[in-house]
């Protein structure tokens, strides 16, 4: 973060000159001086700090200058930095016009020319307007700011792509924040510009695809190299221990994320049954010591970035991604996880991200303080979703179909959830209709034993059902369920077309898919027990089957 600055302003570049000499002499070590000579250059600079979020202490402006009176630049420059102190440059013959602007631009101090000797008559006076603008300074968020509307969609997935990804980030509602409304107007931002990202240097995108956002925090779309050991796509638990456990025994380790790293579990507020941690950690916590781990062993991590497909050839895997680039790999593993299941009800598509999210509790708590909000599913993410959001919210209703949460749910968060006042659980209860006019506003509910339908009001629904694993775009007559899940290992002998699509003359790894050199580890795999622990485990020993299929190629 940049030290607060004080700003001078004067046509005469020898006035310049001295105010900025005498005002680096004695604040150089607390402040960063800026001054100019223009008008036009000092407003151009002005928003350039304000989008970087820098601060501006004091102004201090030569009142009689050709492009505008000193008075008329304060009241502009106010309205980028209104908490800046104002000082005006005067002659003896202006000192009229500085005590109008006291009461004008609501002027702090006019400070006469010359102001020899600076010690007493310059520094007094300017160190009492510092000592009072400290007192009610509060540092601004210095990192990357979101500016949009809240029930936008886009603005959503912009802001849990950074929150997934463990980049911090100030959101700021177009609507109601009143620092995203002034740089909004001082911007010229028109309703078709949002969301807005603001980077740390200033830069400004508007309604920038993830792609754009990627490139500008540091993340890899492109490949280094173009053959690997292994490469391990979906960054969920079990992708993270791969990537950890197969370039720390020197293979060459790719890791392919479509969205961010973590999977589900990297969206969970706290994990409290992992092994280790008695007192227990976030997703996104877990998600970041595995990353830095991971890539101090030397695992490329290449996100945002899909695969459409898998082709075989020769010994080679070759690996299609989103922006039809290839890339070869003696062997992969398939770490994809689950997406949360689709829920149909009359009016859940039409607010998805306006109100009504999958997953994502982490990202949206923030807006549901003082509301009422719904969470849907008995399982231990939406039971881990409940308790952040119970932090923000004036009430959390969790909405299950049957009578409680002992069936699906572990011990402890239960216990947890009853111990919260503003948590109820709402049993034998389902949705019927979201509704609402731009954004949700109510949820039509039935009771499932009495079949009476009742209408509350809801500020946000966040749905945790199902899992449905993301394997349609796996080919080559890899074997799935009938649920889309991978079959792995002697479970595949039972498949009627198993001896046709499997060409290896031994038979399958453990964690070995139909197609030798491919195996897949985590939720995605069919028989997996969705746990953390347990997808952390299968990916660990994925590689160990690697090794044993890349001595045989």
């Amino acid at each position: 973060m940049g030290l607060p600055i004080i700003f001078s302003i004067d046509d005469d570049p020898q006035v310049l000159r001295a105010i900025s000499r005498d005002l680096k002499s004695h604040y150089r070590d607390k402040y960063r001086v800026l001054s100019t000579s223009s008008v036009s250059e000092a407003m151009e600079s002005l928003l350039e700090l304000q989008n970087k979020g820098e601060e501006v202490a004091i102004f201090i402006s030569d009142q009689r200058m050709p492009e505008m009176q000193g008075v008329d630049f304060l009241e502009k420059a106010m309205v980028l930095f209104p908490f800046a102190k104002r000082v005006l440059l005067t002659a003896y013959s202006d000192t009229d016009a500085a005590i109008k602007a006291i009461n004008d631009v609501q002027l702090d101090y006019y400070l006469m020319k010359p102001w020899d000797p600076p010690e007493e008559k310059l520094y007094p006076a300017i160190d009492e307007l510092l000592h009072d603008w400290q007192a009610n300074y509060r540092p601004d968020f210095k990192g990357i700011k979101v500016i949009g509307y809240q029930f936008s969609p886009k603005a959503h997935e912009i802001k849990d792509f950074l929150a997934g990804n463990l980049v911090p980030y100030s959101w700021m509602d177009v609507e109601s924040n009143e620092a995203g409304k002034q740089i909004a107007a001082t911007n010229m931002l028109c309703p078709v510009d949002f969301p807005v990202v603001i980077f740390e240097d200033g830069t400004l995108l508007k309604t920038p695809s993830l792609i754009d956002i990627a490139e500008r925090i540091g993340l890899n779309a492109k490949t280094k190299q173009q053959i690997y050991d292994v490469v391990i796509i979906g960054a969920g638990p079990a992708g993270l221990a791969a990537s950890v456990y197969g370039a720390s025994e020197g293979l060459s380790t790719l890791l392919i994320e479509r969205k961010a790293p973590g999977g589900q579990a990297g969206t969970s507020s706290r994990i409290e049954n992992y092994l280790g941690f008695p007192m227990g950690l976030s997703g996104a916590d877990l998600t970041r010591r595995a990353i830095t781990q991971a890539t101090r062993f030397g695992t490329e991590f290449l996100s945002p970035q899909f695969v459409k497909e898998i082709k075989l050839k020769d010994k080679y895997k070759t690996i299609v991604l989103g922006d039809d680039s290839e890339i070869n790999a003696k062997a992969v593993v398939i770490t994809t996880g689950v997406d949360y299941r689709k829920l149909e009800t009359k009016g859940i598509e039409e607010f998805t991200g306006k109100g009504i999210y999958y997953g994502a509790a982490s990202t949206e708590a923030s807006s549901c303080g003082n509301k009422d909000a719904y969470v849907l599913g008995g399982g231990n993410s939406a039971g881990q979703a409940a308790m952040y959001l119970s932090k923000f919210a004036r009430n959390v209703y969790i909405l299950v179909r049957k009578n409680d949460l002992t069936s699906s749910m572990s011990s402890y968060l239960i216990d947890q959830i009853k111990g919260t006042d503003n948590i109820s659980i709402l049993g034998c209860t389902e949705i019927v209709e979201a509704q609402g006019k731009d954004h949700l506003e109510a949820l039509k509910l039935v009771d499932l034993n009495t079949s009476e339908e009742r209408t509350v009001p809801a500020d946000a629904l966040f749905i945790f059902i199902g899992a449905k694993p993301y394997t349609d775009w796996v080919g080559l007559e890899i074997i799935k369920n009938n649920k889309g899940f991978i079959e792995t290992g002697r479970d595949m002998k039972g498949y009627n077309n198993f001896r046709q699509v499997w060409k290896a003359e031994r038979d399958p790894y453990l964690l070995e898919t139909s197609s030798p050199g491919i195996f897949a580890a985590g939720d995605v795999r069919a028989g997996a027990m969705n746990r953390v622990t347990s997808a952390v485990g299968e990916g660990s020993m994925s590689i160990s089957f690697v090794h044993q299929y890349l001595s045989e190629v």
